[in-house]
């Protein structure tokens, strides 16, 4: 087992998709996180990490896991139920697959409805709205604002519509 395998069995799964986080972690994510996806799985791409592959197991298969010689609770996610495996031999490859199909399954179930709405769209209808969010996202990380107003006036009307609410309540 390996990296490319291990991309190879999760990009087979529904919905995935994948991005570098942390300059060398390869991250796995069900539904793409612009929309709400959340992440299952995590590789290291270049060992100088710990361990080869994180993923979530579920609070029934935690402690299971962890009893297997080189499979340890994930740093930052054990309480998350997430597992590292030290080295590929850890498990099995077979059961690494198994146990990568049930992050994806366990994960998926508990997206938001609204990333789960738009997994059911058509796929052109669910790749442009995709599009469309990065791009709004993208200029938010370049310091531009994604509306046409200015942020005072928006702020003003903002206020301007509190004082309406409270003066409605009297």
């Amino acid at each position: 087992m390996d990296n490319e395998r291990i991309r190879a069995i999760c990009m087979a799964l529904p919905y995935v998709a994948e991005t570098l986080n942390w300059g060398h972690h390869l991250v796995y994510w069900a539904a793409d996180r612009e929309i709400g996806g959340k992440m299952f799985a995590i590789t290291d791409l270049d060992g100088s990490g710990f361990g080869v592959l994180t993923f979530h197991c579920g609070a029934e298969r935690f402690h299971e896991l962890i009893e297997n010689d080189g499979v340890v609770a994930a740093p930052y996610l054990a309480k998350a139920h997430w597992v590292t495996l030290e080295r590929w031999d850890a498990l099995r490859p077979r059961d690494i697959e198994e146990e990568l199909r049930r992050a994806h399954a366990l994960i998926s179930e508990k997206l938001p409805k609204r990333t789960q709405t738009i997994l059911a769209m058509p796929d052109s209808e669910r790749r442009k709205l995709i599009k469309e969010r990065r791009s709004v996202l993208a200029e938010r990380a370049g310091g531009k604002t994604s509306t046409s107003r200015k942020p005072e006036k928006a702020a003003s009307e903002k206020s301007a519509g509190k004082k309406k609410s409270s003066t409605k309540k009297q």
